[in-house]
């Protein structure tokens, strides 16, 4: 069969089109190379990809209002309380230690004993807080000093009131809140926690006057129990940070007198000045008795002899 040959306008039209194939069919294969990712690409992926699924539309919408719902009705505990750390309930709960003591101490001066423990407390950080002082004419001269420390100074404070005189009495206490310091903490968050929920319905819901005032008077309370348990881990914190020492300063009883302030020889001047005066008092007062008695007994005696005198003769 005779077939013409081809004009040169249909060669470059052809070849024209062959090339446009060509581009067309490089670049959709290169399209599809770039489009397809890589293994690391895909593991990189891989879990984001239900995240985006689920979130997407209104299942998505309702599950992540659900989980702020749930969020808000009971959000999670501190990180520090579920995992203590080092420095988390069980260290403090180890330091959480009140100490008080006690110290009897017979000096020689009232007045320079007082002085040093107050330069001790001042030396050691502390302040001084009570005192009493007994200078009564027939008491012995002593002082009771209380003296508020830092707990860490507690056993030097201790050791510091050896050279003031002679210890007569020296004890120390120790006792552990902890475990009230927890509780209480545990307390308060709880307490915390349903303010926040109070405080969340009473700006989110609206009902009756009734209900509101119940849920006003609610939170009154609970704001109460939050400023209580808030006093007493003050409390509990100041008595554990300070320790509290009280000391008692006399000087030495009298050595010849049961009573303090008193003489034994004017005592005794006074004892005999005193029997004295009891025998003139009494001495006085008998002759009350004896002159009578004596009068009447004269007159006897005179009329017996008058009478037992013989006549007289002529």
């Amino acid at each position: 069969m005779y077939r013409p040959a081809p004009t040169p306008r249909l060669r470059h039209f052809t070849v024209l089109a062959v090339l446009v194939i060509a581009g067309v069919l490089g670049a959709a294969c290169s399209g599809s190379a770039r489009d397809e990712p890589s293994d690391a690409m895909v593991a990189n992926q891989v879990a984001p990809a239900p995240a985006r699924e689920t979130t997407a539309g209104f299942a998505g919408a309702e599950a992540k209002r659900m989980a702020t719902a749930d969020a808000v009705a009971s959000p999670a505990p501190p990180a520090q309380a579920q995992q203590p750390g080092p420095r988390g309930t069980d260290s403090v709960t180890a330091s959480m230690i009140i100490r008080n003591g006690y110290v009897s101490i017979q000096v020689d001066s009232l007045e320079i004993a007082v002085a040093a423990v107050r330069a001790m407390a001042t030396r050691l950080g502390g302040y001084i807080g009570n005192v009493s002082t007994n200078t009564g004419e027939y008491q012995v001269r002593s002082s009771t000093i209380e003296v508020k420390i830092p707990s860490a100074r507690f056993e030097e404070a201790m050791a510091t009131l050896t050279p003031i005189g002679k210890v007569e009495q020296s004890n120390s206490t120790a006792e552990d809140v902890g475990e009230e310091f927890v509780d209480m903490t545990a307390r308060m968050q709880n307490a915390r926690r349903l303010e926040e929920r109070l405080v969340m319905l009473l700006t989110t819901r609206t009902g009756k006057l009734e209900d509101v005032l119940a849920v006003e008077r609610e939170l009154a309370r609970v704001r109460e129990e939050i400023e209580r348990f808030e006093g007493r881990l003050r409390f509990l914190r100041s008595r554990v940070a300070m320790s509290t020492l009280s000391v008692t300063v006399h000087e030495a009883a009298p050595l010849v007198s049961s009573n303090p302030g008193t003489s034994v020889i004017g005592e005794a001047v006074k004892a005999m000045w005193r029997n004295f005066v009891t025998f003139v008092a009494a001495v006085i007062a008998s002759l009350g008795v004896v002159v009578p008695v004596g009068a009447i007994l004269g007159l006897a005696a005179w009329w017996w002899r008058r009478r037992r005198r013989p006549p007289a003769t002529v």
